[in-house]
């Protein structure tokens, strides 16, 4: 008996949290758009690409083309004052776009020693 009504909770509480699962919304703020705005294509592995302007939506977004050295730059260290921003907003100088670069090149590195 009791672990038939260990069973049933437990069906319970998976109903619910699917349940509110649906509910959800993902909303994405702007914040978010710009962290996930510099884009690497394997296909052209010495570029990144970036926003030029504000970015209104992911389908919407209005990118350009830098060399993979202009990444992270100035490697979290306070910007220049005479810097010209390469991407909107410095996203290009971000601590995720320093992560981003990190990866990028952890990965292009593994696939040079399997060749």
């Amino acid at each position: 008996m009791g672990k038939v009504v260990v069973l049933v909770l437990s069906v319970v509480c998976l109903a619910a949290q699917l349940a509110a699962a649906k509910e959800k919304h993902i909303k994405y703020t702007e914040k978010d758009l710009l962290r996930k705005s510099i884009v690497y294509d394997k296909n052209t592995p010495d570029v990144f690409y970036c926003p030029v302007s504000k970015p209104t939506g992911m389908d919407k977004m209005i990118v350009r083309s830098r060399p993979l050295h202009k990444l992270c730059e100035h490697e979290g260290k306070p910007l220049p004052p005479h810097y010209k921003s390469d991407c909107y907003n410095d996203v290009d100088e971000s601590n995720y776009a320093c992560k981003e670069k990190y990866r990028i090149m952890k990965r292009s590195a593994k696939e040079n020693v399997e060749i």
